[in-house]
């Protein structure tokens, strides 16, 4: 079967900068005390930082939704990438230090986070696909999440892959998520580069030094383009789209993906010597 070339991603090569950022770019999600969500039209994604402080935030049902609630016909991930927290879905709490994850099935109806400390609030990652079933939600740990080590120090991508919610651990529709930190002295993420032809992906830099950035690598493998993330910021990759980066600095980012596959392994590779 012939899948021609998508011509969004010949329209992504021509963009201007703003254009490029204003599609594929999305940042001031984590504001304390509020929940904000952003609707991404690929695999139907939506994403959402999550910054309780001095009280509760209860997930919201978006009129856009056409649901009872926002799970009704949705899965999500969720990771901390803050300080201590909890999530109550329908009455059972699940605490979450930074880098912990929680699945949440299809058919939840009151999801509400909270933060330990209003000084030092979590910031809730939240990641968003329809599901065709019902699977139970589950707590993952960060001391749960076998590391895998990839890269060289030759190659300056030293890195540790942390697999959070992935078939191997939990049973979901669709969603896929992980995150990746970088070894001190490395700044190559996601090298050699691919994309998913299956699958649509979302990475979330942080970690990254105020004074400091990453520049993120998108586009078609003969058409790359580049983005400047500071922390906290999303790119949004298309399944046509390269997803790889260097940092003037070590950081860490959260990959997740959605789609028609969840093997993590699923990938088409782009190899650096036929990158344009």
């Amino acid at each position: 079967m012939n899948i021609p070339v998508n011509p969004l991603a010949r329209l992504a090569a021509a963009l201007p900068p703003e254009e490029l950022r204003a599609q594929f770019l999305v940042t001031g999600l984590f504001i304390p005390g509020e929940l904000n969500l952003r609707w991404w039209e690929t695999d139907r994604t939506i994403l959402g930082g999550i910054v309780p402080t001095t009280a509760p935030l209860t997930l919201t049902n978006p009129a856009e939704l056409r649901a009872t609630h926002f799970l009704e016909r949705r899965e999500a991930g969720v990771i901390n990438l803050g300080g201590p927290g909890t999530i109550t879905v329908d009455g059972a709490a699940y605490p979450l230090a930074k880098c912990d994850a929680l699945y949440l099935g299809r058919g939840a109806k009151e999801v509400v986070f909270a933060s330990t400390d209003a000084a030092a609030p979590a910031q809730f990652y939240f990641l968003s696909y329809s599901a065709h079933t019902a699977h139970p939600t589950k707590l993952v740990p960060f001391a749960a999440m076998t590391p895998t080590k990839l890269g060289s120090r030759e190659n300056a991508n030293e890195r540790t892959i942390y697999k959070a919610i992935h078939a191997q651990a939990v049973d979901t529709c669709q969603v896929v998520m992980g995150f990746t930190r970088m070894d001190t002295g490395s700044v190559w993420n996601t090298m050699p580069p691919h994309t998913h032809s299956r699958r649509s992906e979302v990475y979330l830099y942080f970690d990254i030094p105020a004074d400091q950035a990453v520049f993120h690598f998108m586009g078609a493998p003969q058409a790359t383009r580049h983005l400047v993330m500071r922390n906290l910021d999303i790119a949004l990759s298309p399944p046509w789209s390269i997803h790889c980066g260097v940092g003037t600095a070590a950081y860490t980012f959260v990959w997740g993906m959605g789609g028609e596959n969840r093997d993590y392994a699923d990938m088409d590779p782009a190899p650096v010597k036929t990158l344009v």
